[in-house]
């Protein structure tokens, strides 16, 4: 029995080890899993958010296609039907179909508002008696595929409209909504269009009638 007593303490030395080690294990496997389970969730969360980044670099690459192709195009401008609507009226005719187009493409607005001849346009500047000009500046709520629509409908549009500015943001609690800030320029003919044989003759050069559409 005295041969064995010198290991005893060795024997509890490794009882304890052991008792140490599976108590150790038993306390890290959970945090260890919670771990493995946490990195796994951030890991998809980084594949969606670069899926989102890469669906918003499409739709920016989009609109700015879009944007270009509208700016150098030569759609025809807005012509009343009758003369001597006044302004407003001229203003409602166009505004009614961009909010047409907001509804249409379910695009929620968070504040609009508007401005009439800015004074830095072309049109304003040679043609304010012949040109009516409004600027419509909005803040929208919508996902990427009915903001790329609503560019596609204004690209559509038989009539010129400018797109002066969009900022288009990911909203910081839910990315698949977009936050975008849209300014668009309206443009009308004050009275009704002439033929174009007469409105050659009646509208020269000067007078702002042949200016090309705004860069």
């Amino acid at each position: 029995m005295d041969k064995y007593k010198k290991y005893l303490g060795v024997v509890i030395f490794c009882v304890v080890i052991v008792l140490l080690v599976v108590v150790a294990y038993k306390i890290t496997l959970p945090k260890y899993q919670e771990m493995i389970s946490y990195s796994s969730k951030v890991e998809a969360k980084q594949q969606e958010v670069d899926k989102l980044r890469e669906s918003l670099h499409i739709v920016e690459r989009k609109i700015k296609q879009i944007k270009d192709s509208i700016i150098s195009s030569q759609k025809k401008i807005y012509s009343p039907i009758e003369s001597d609507l006044g302004d407003e009226t001229l203003f409602f005719t166009l505004y009614n179909d961009v909010i047409e187009m907001l509804h249409a493409n379910s695009i929620k607005i968070r504040a609009i508002d508007y401005q009439y001849n800015p004074s830095t346009d072309a049109f304003v500047k040679f043609g304010k008696d012949v040109y009516f000009v409004c600027d419509v500046n909005m803040e929208l709520v919508s996902n990427y595929v009915n903001l790329g629509k609503l560019i596609q409908d204004i690209y559509q549009y038989p009539y010129y409209i400018r797109i002066n500015e969009i900022d288009v943001k990911p909203y910081s609690k839910d990315k698949k909504i977009l936050l975008s800030k849209l300014s668009l320029r309206l443009y009308a003919h004050t009275t009704p269009e002439e033929p174009k044989e007469a409105q050659s003759q009646a509208l020269p050069d000067i007078d702002g009638a042949t200016t090309p559409l705004p860069q």
